[in-house]
């Protein structure tokens, strides 16, 4: 079962609801669980080859930065048997974490799930978190994310949650290296 949970524990009473699937709970991240969900994030970045320079990538700087992203956005984890299992950072409404958000629209950014969690339903929990969260927040009509061209089981996930391609808002985060190119999803509230 994945349920939302608070602090102690229990329910919370966040306006976007619960979910329920397998034992999986998804939450706000605590700050004691930001450095695993960094070294997590990081993990799968590397390991799934997306960062072109490796090791020595400066965004990987920024995936273990987890309470850089919690001070601008909301951080959500995945917890399983009480080990963080997975995350994702939800951007309500612009703002420094934002990429490609636009007045109206929530984004998703940084999604991982630790190799040894994958195929358990994590990654949709935390997109689908994500959708509710963002049918809380008042004017919002549209959730949107960047993905790379390799993460193939995380477009099965938005394509089977609805997001649909948008390729004209495709774009580059690093000018000087051409043959990166982010491609963007959409999902209508």
């Amino acid at each position: 079962m994945t349920r939302a949970a608070g602090k102690s524990g229990g329910p919370l009473s966040y306006p976007w609801g619960t979910l329920h699937r397998m034992d999986i709970v998804i939450r706000r991240a605590e700050p004691g669980e930001y450095a695993e969900l960094g070294e997590i994030t990081a993990r799968a970045y590397l390991g799934d080859g997306l960062l072109d320079f490796g090791e020595s990538d400066e965004y990987l700087g920024e995936l273990r930065d987890v309470a850089k992203r919690a001070a601008a956005a909301e951080v959500l984890v995945a917890v399983a048997n009480d080990r963080v299992i997975g995350g994702v950072t939800f951007v309500p409404a612009g703002g420094p974490m934002a990429d490609i958000a636009r007045e109206g629209e929530a984004e998703i950014r940084m999604l991982a799930v630790s190799p040894e969690a994958r195929g358990r339903g994590t990654g949709e929990a935390l997109v689908r978190a994500c959708i509710d969260r963002a049918r809380a927040v008042d004017g919002c009509v549209r959730v949107v994310l960047s993905t790379q061209r390799t993460m193939h089981t995380a477009h099965r996930i938005y394509e089977r949650l609805g997001f649909a391609r948008t390729p004209e808002r495709d774009w580059n985060p690093i000018p000087h290296l051409a043959d990166v190119m982010l491609l963007t999803y959409e999902l209508t509230l």
